[in-house]
């Protein structure tokens, strides 16, 4: 998305286009985001931790998997999401979440073959299974925190970034 002149010369605004990339070289783009939630004391009690994933169960059931698929299903459907992001046919899409003290830690991976990158899906991934896992403890708590959603690395297209 960028943001382009108004037609109107006698005005400051801008209208909001989506970028064409129809000339732009077909690559192998690789992004991955991170997001983190911070469990409160009274959470980190009420849950049991199962399994060698350490997936904390409760009431509506294993609550990092059900956040996992709810993350691959929000990374493709970004294009719905963000206003003038690319629909892209994602080739990959995985999260991982790991249980690190009081605190789950998100990776969402996204890869894709196209003219465009995939850090929007990236991200909107890690976002939607933070959001997943906060729905899914909140009524022991609502003091859970989601922090930190970030880029980590982009591979392909103009420039590779590693943060």
């Amino acid at each position: 998305t960028h943001l382009s002149p108004s037609s109107l010369e006698d005005t400051y605004m801008y209208n909001a286009t989506m970028v064409d990339v129809g000339d732009k070289e077909t690559s192998k783009r690789v992004a991955i985001a991170q997001s983190k939630v911070v469990f409160p004391p009274e959470v980190m009690k009420e849950f049991q931790i199962s399994g060698k994933n350490e997936d904390m169960v409760g009431p509506k059931g294993p609550i990092f998997e059900t956040a996992r698929l709810a993350g691959i299903m929000g990374a493709k459907k970004t294009q719905d999401l963000i206003p003038l992001c690319h629909p892209l046919p994602l080739n990959y899409v995985n999260i991982t979440i790991q249980l690190v003290k009081n605190e789950a830690i998100i990776i969402c991976e996204c890869r894709v073959t196209h003219k465009t990158g995939v850090e929007m899906e990236a991200l909107t991934g890690a976002s939607i299974a933070a959001l997943t896992i906060y729905d899914m403890v909140k009524a022991v708590s609502h003091r859970v925190r989601i922090e930190g959603t970030a880029l980590v690395s982009k591979t392909g297209g103009k420039e590779d970034v590693s943060l």
